[in-house]
């Protein structure tokens, strides 16, 4: 008698376990690098901005339907990708002045949480850049209604976000009266589900 009861309780367990598993809606989706960018917005000379790019953008998304502040986001961003249209400037750019590309070839963000704040979605995590790494928040846009093309389902979103060169330790003083220390990125992806 008390084994059937408690194969009873491990049989309900199992049925109370496996109902809330089918709710918890949690997906892996992986960044498309071909379809993905950061791009940059920095000023020049205190007159005229500068506008770059870094492809090669990878990492995983886990993401709750339910609740998107339950979601999370890691990738990396290729830095010898940086993309200005001018080939001696895109050459500082990967010098050891700024991203030193051969001791940092990336950039990491790891997200530490989501919030809501005044009907926005603000993902906040850690960038790490040059070796230094700093908490920083986006504001999000998306991600977007999800479409299955082809068998593959992909979706989207955007983030913006402002950094400061001089919280990185990214580029010699000596630049500073040249190029601006805030930088304005805009982060576009596509994930597609896994």
């Amino acid at each position: 008698m008390a084994n059937r009861f408690l194969v009873a309780l491990m049989v309900a367990g199992a049925s109370i376990c496996g109902h809330g598993s089918g709710y918890a809606q949690t997906s892996t989706w992986k960044i498309d690098p071909a379809h993905s960018s950061v791009n940059f917005e920095i000023s020049h000379l205190a007159v005229s901005h500068v506008h770059g790019s870094l492809t090669n953008v990878s990492g995983v998304v886990e993401l709750n339907d339910k609740d998107l502040t339950k979601s999370s986001v890691e990738a990396t961003i290729d830095t010898t990708s940086v993309s200005t249209g001018v080939v001696m400037r895109d050459n500082t750019l990967k010098s050891d002045s700024f991203f030193n590309v051969r001791k940092y070839p990336q950039i990491v963000f790891k997200s530490s949480s989501l919030r809501r704040n005044n009907g926005t979605v603000q993902l906040l995590g850690d960038l790490t850049l040059n070796g230094v790494t700093r908490s920083v928040t986006l504001d999000l846009d998306g991600p977007s209604v999800p479409q299955t093309i082809g068998g593959k389902t992909i979706s989207g979103f955007s983030a913006t976000c402002l950094i400061r060169r001089s919280d990185f330790s990214f580029g010699p003083s000596k630049f500073n009266a040249v190029v601006g220390d805030d930088v304005k990125l805009t982060i576009d992806v596509e994930i597609d589900k896994q």
